[in-house]
């Protein structure tokens, strides 16, 4: 978005760093802030008392909060943010840094002043994946995510995966609300504030990584799976509901072949009316976990379902009765296309009033 640059008085500035388990360049990414006039809040995550010795080695004026078990960068965040909400006023500049030196502190402080100028925006400081040395987990897992953000909020942001981030002390009250514990917690933040119309800036900075990423603690199977577990739970629902919509429409279209042509529609209204049925409750209470009530819901499923039917029984026709594909064929042809569309018009119509 268009974001407007004009001469404001910088209000405080106070950078949150969450931290486990940290090596030295905890201590350089604290001076370089303090440099720059930052007040700085300390989270350790449970690091454990071997770490205290370099904890305490911290600027003078760190605010340090130490808890004894590791709980996830998502909980550390919200701990600071706390911390903030309740001794800084309320148009004080937050920016979250992480510990390990990828982020430059003149990039912190790019991102603050962007936040200054627009209090109600998350200013992003994004990073460059299409130069060299970048590790190939760190690119491929922003470009799914990015994909996989832009499908489920409409909104295009090109690292969603960046730590560095900037905003007013006034949005501290969005972001608690919000869930996850762990690396999925700042997805989740993304997609709140998709939901909230709150405002995305971007500030390019520097791309750094340490020792090939080596010493990130973000745990490949489990905390991808966090990340994307509502788009794995639509996945798992529309399979199930696949497999109830295949399984009728293959032994329909055998009890009503004597209709002659005329079964492979009949089969398929029927088999999609019952798992529709199948589906919407999965997805109401168990995917998107929506906050309102069938009636509200019901009729918008009803009306998507009904439209989806309209089109998979166009599209089934189409392939085979003029194209002449094999029925089980231009079934799952015609399913696979529209699944996209069906996330998306569930995720954002049908169920957009969401448990966070």
């Amino acid at each position: 978005m268009p974001v407007k640059r004009r001469e404001i008085t910088m209000a405080k500035t106070v950078a949150l760093v969450p931290s486990y388990q940290p090596d030295a360049h905890l201590i350089e990414v604290l001076e370089s802030l303090s440099k720059l006039g930052m007040e700085e809040v300390v989270v350790d995550d449970g690091s454990g008392m071997g770490y205290r010795p370099l904890f305490d080695l911290a600027p003078a004026g760190t605010t340090l909060i130490s808890y004894v078990n590791n709980c996830g960068k998502g909980v550390a965040l919200k701990v600071g943010l706390k911390y903030i909400q309740e001794h800084y006023p309320s148009d004080t500049i937050v920016v979250t840094v992480d510990g390990d030196g990828q982020h430059a502190a003149v990039d912190a402080e790019r991102c603050a002043e962007m936040a200054a100028e627009n209090p109600a925006t998350l200013v992003l400081g994004c990073r460059t994946f299409d130069a060299e040395g970048i590790p190939w987990r760190s690119r491929a897992g922003n470009l799914i995510t990015r994909f996989v953000f832009r499908l489920t909020s409409g909104k295009y942001v090109s690292d969603t995966q960046t730590g560095l981030r900037a905003f007013s002390a006034g949005l501290i009250s969005t972001f608690l609300d919000v869930g996850g514990e762990r690396y999925e917690y700042e997805m989740n933040v993304l997609l709140a504030c998709a939901e909230d119309s709150v405002d995305f800036a971007e500030v390019p900075i520097q791309t750094i990584y340490m020792d090939d990423n080596e010493r990130s603690h973000f745990h490949p199977v489990r905390d991808s799976f966090l990340i994307y577990r509502n788009i794995l739970k639509f996945v798992g629902s529309s399979f199930l509901s696949f497999l109830v919509d295949y399984g009728l429409f293959g032994l329909l279209t055998v009890v009503l072949a004597p209709v002659g042509a005329a079964s492979v529609i009949a089969s398929n209204v029927l088999a999609r009316v019952a798992s529709a049925t199948f589906n919407y409750t999965l997805n109401r209470r168990y995917v998107f976990r929506s906050d309102e009530g069938v009636s509200t819901t019901a009729p918008r499923y009803a009306m998507l379902a009904a439209s989806i039917l309209a089109v998979n029984t166009l599209l089934l026709w189409l392939l085979v009765d003029v194209v002449g594909v094999q029925a089980l064929v231009a079934k799952l042809c015609v399913e696979l296309t529209l699944f996209a569309v069906n996330w998306v018009a569930q995720n954002r119509i049908v169920f957009r009033g969401k448990e966070r």
